[in-house]
């Protein structure tokens, strides 16, 4: 039985023409949405959150199903959420999410097996609270991949196995996992990944892979992880960008390094900050600001000249996404609309943020008809 290939089978001024336009695009994604309208390129997924589900939002569901082809749980199977202590697991939330996206015909990428971040502190500790060995450590690592894994053997396409463990200064993150089992914790979870699921499509997901040190670490990483015969067999490139930064041919020369490796290409997290930070965009947890008003500038809505630079941006990216469809299996959203964004939050929480495609009302943007309008 075949590896089954991550790929889906299934700025603009308002007024004038431009209106008709955008009232043209809206009318037929309304018909279609955004997964329809991208099938053939690659499949157009967003994150959604346990608590649509605990919620039972069937408005919000409604849009995920209407819009999208391929589905993340938030936060759902993170460890600290899924398996909260050694012998205590929660699959209520995760079971509804994979029900979800069985019913309604998507892909569904599984979200992560192996992170330094949202995890029991308790897993690197023994009972006195010193570090555990390196041989405990594995073995737990084990335990969880592979009860989560089999629980969704042939209904989870694919998962981020494991998640942001290199960092631009050092290579290799210091994190607990490194610190006790060194980096061939990674090796283990990718064949651990795969036993559990020989057709599952496993991946390597980071943020900031524009930064060329970060970039040129992944690819080695993987070109020696490929020498070993790990099985890896894609690359998952968080796209939390803001108005102005990356520059977009440092996420082309991105795309096509990571292609170049002969793996595909995932668009993962995206979303557009469009609010003031101090510093560039990054998903760096532990990064973290005091609130303050300078910092929250457009709590009474987005102004129009900010709202064009966020269609603008949208635009520009999947241009550049359908420029290398051949290279990219999936573009995921980090939520559905803005009201659910992890940005009103990182890395100031309170703030009034408006990364993604629809607002707070859950009505689709200019930007939403920019990128609909790419495929009419």
């Amino acid at each position: 039985m075949k590896r089954r290939r991550f790929i889906g089978t299934t700025s603009l001024a308002l007024g004038g023409l431009a209106t008709l336009k955008a009232a043209a695009w809206h009318k037929a994604a309304e018909n279609t949405g955004l997964g329809k309208l991208y099938e053939n390129d690659f499949t157009i997924g967003t994150a959604v959150s346990g608590w649509t589900f605990s919620q039972n939002d069937t408005e919000l569901l409604d849009l995920v199903k209407h819009e999208f082809n391929s589905i993340t749980p938030e936060n759902a199977l993170k460890w600290s959420r899924v398996h909260p202590a050694e012998n205590e697991w929660r699959f209520d939330i995760g079971d509804r999410f994979v029900e979800f996206g069985l019913e309604n015909n998507m892909q569904i990428v599984g979200h992560v097996l192996v992170w330094h971040s949202q995890v029991p502190h308790t897993i690197f500790q023994d009972e006195s609270g010193n570090a555990v060995s390196k041989n405990i450590l594995l073995k737990r690592m084990e335990n969880h991949i592979s009860t989560l894994v089999d629980r969704y053997k042939g209904k989870i396409n694919a998962w981020d196995v494991v998640n942001e463990s290199v960092t631009p200064e050092d290579g290799w993150r210091k994190s607990p996992w490194f610190e006790i089992a060194g980096p061939e914790f990674m090796d283990k979870a990718f064949h651990l990944a795969h036993e559990a699921d020989p057709d599952c499509h496993l991946l390597y997901n980071d943020y900031g892979m524009v930064n060329p040190k970060r970039r040129d670490f992944v690819v080695k990483m993987v070109k020696d992880f490929q020498k070993k015969g790990v099985p890896i067999h894609g690359i998952g490139m968080q796209g939390h960008f803001s108005l102005d930064s990356p520059d977009i041919t440092e996420i082309e020369a991105s795309i096509e390094a990571f292609a170049s490796t002969g793996l595909r290409v995932h668009i993962t997290e995206l979303d557009v900050d469009v609010l003031p930070s101090r510093w560039s965009s990054s998903a760096e947890i532990s990064n973290r600001a005091d609130y303050s008003e300078e910092l929250n500038p457009y709590t009474e809505g987005l102004p129009p000249k900010i709202d064009d630079k966020l269609t603008k941006r949208y635009e520009d990216l999947f241009k550049l996404f359908l420029k290398h469809r051949d290279k990219i299996d999936r573009v995921t959203f980090w939520g559905t609309t803005d009201a659910q964004s992890w940005k009103n939050n990182f890395p100031v929480r309170g703030r009034t943020n408006y990364p993604l495609l629809f607002d707070r009302e859950r009505n689709p943007k200019n930007a939403y008809h920019a990128v609909a309008g790419l495929k009419e």
